[in-house]
């Protein structure tokens, strides 16, 4: 008995198809590789005209040796400003501690400080308040792992450095950074006369450290020998993406372009690949080792991290022990700020904002 044939129809493919797809859209993000922001050409011109213009000015504008910034008005007479910390935030989401950091800067006057806003326009950020209106900054995407935080970074330094010269140190701190000492006693910490380098700058607050288990990784990330001949593994350094910068130092950021062509390159290592994490540490390091304390002022508990996050604090975990112990460092100075706090912290770390972290 022959066996019949029946043509196959053509929707059984299309509902194959069609079955699978919801499967694989599911499957994708565990199975393909993670997509990562790289800088484009107009996002990358539109930074070098930003730079321009900062580094134009800061040439025209005369300093003393202790940074002090002084210009001459149109009647020719020399005004000198007192020096102020340009407070940099960088941010993908709504500042969540905005009403920690208004009692904050609401400590002293307005003159000593200056606050400036990267927010990640492709995520809908409630407008800040306070001191806090219309501080956001002309500002394009981020992403971790991704030289888009190098740029941002660059961003809100070279826009500092333009809008007021007397800007004398530049703060990076993230919405997930709370303050661990009262604005006064930051500003006669790195305003002391002691704390300059051997050639009379303020010293730069950096984390710069030359050994890692994953140095190697790090190194090789955008490839084998990729970074040569502009950086060799022995100039190579890693540190944390929060700082706090000299004047003098903010503008060898904007000013490179050498390094940054390096660090700029995608990664193929994506698991190794933190250019926040290196770009920094490894320009200071290599333009002026002696002008950088090596340390940064920014407390972080890496003792359980998930993912290259450090600990995340949460609401039962904040008490005026808490905030004592993340002052302490190694250092013979005290941290000035910590992360990473979730946004259940606000309200008990409001309670005791006035009698523990704003007391000294």
């Amino acid at each position: 008995m022959p066996i019949l044939s029946y043509p196959s129809s053509p929707l059984i493919p299309t509902l194959t198809l069609l079955l699978s797809l919801p499967i694989f859209f599911y499957l994708a993000p565990s199975i393909l590789p993670p997509r990562r922001l790289t800088i484009t050409a107009p996002d990358e011109l539109d930074d070098l005209s930003l730079f321009q213009k900062a580094i134009s000015l800061s040439s025209s504008t005369s300093t003393d040796k202790s940074h002090r910034p002084s210009t001459k008005s149109r009647l020719g007479s020399t005004s000198t400003f007192r020096p102020k910390i340009a407070f940099l935030f960088l941010t993908n989401s709504d500042l969540h501690f905005l009403p920690l950091w208004q009692l904050f800067f609401n400590q002293t006057r307005p003159n000593l400080y200056n606050i400036y806003i990267h927010a990640d326009p492709s995520i809908p950020i409630t407008p800040p308040t306070g001191v806090f209106a219309d501080k956001i900054i002309p500002s394009k995407r981020t992403q971790r792992s991704s030289p888009t935080l190098v740029s941002a970074a660059r961003r809100l330094l070279a826009t500092a450095l333009l809008d007021d010269p007397s800007n004398a140190y530049f703060t990076l701190i993230s919405q997930h950074c709370i303050p661990l000492h009262s604005f006064n006693y930051l500003y006669k910490f790195l305003f002391d006369v002691h704390k300059l380098s051997k050639n009379l700058e303020y010293l730069s607050y950096i984390e710069i450290l030359s050994e890692s288990p994953s140095l190697w990784d790090r190194y090789n990330a955008r490839g084998e020998n990729v970074m040569t001949p502009e950086i060799s593994f022995d100039q190579f350094r890693v540190g944390s993406q929060f700082f706090t910068l000299s004047r003098n130092h903010a503008l060898k950021v904007i000013e490179d372009r050498r390094l940054w062509r390096k660090f700029k390159l995608p990664c193929i290592n994506v698991e190794s690949c933190y250019p926040e994490e290196h770009y920094f540490p490894t320009l200071l390091s290599m333009a002026d080792l002696e002008g950088c304390s090596q340390y940064t002022l920014t407390r972080v508990n890496w003792t359980d991290s998930v993912n290259g996050h450090p600990h995340t604090y949460h609401r039962p975990e904040v008490s005026p022990q808490l905030i004592h112990t993340l002052r302490e460092s190694n250092s013979s100075y005290s941290y000035m700020f910590a992360r990473k706090f979730s946004p259940d912290c606000l309200n008990p770390l409001m309670e005791i904002a006035d009698s523990v972290i704003f007391k000294h």
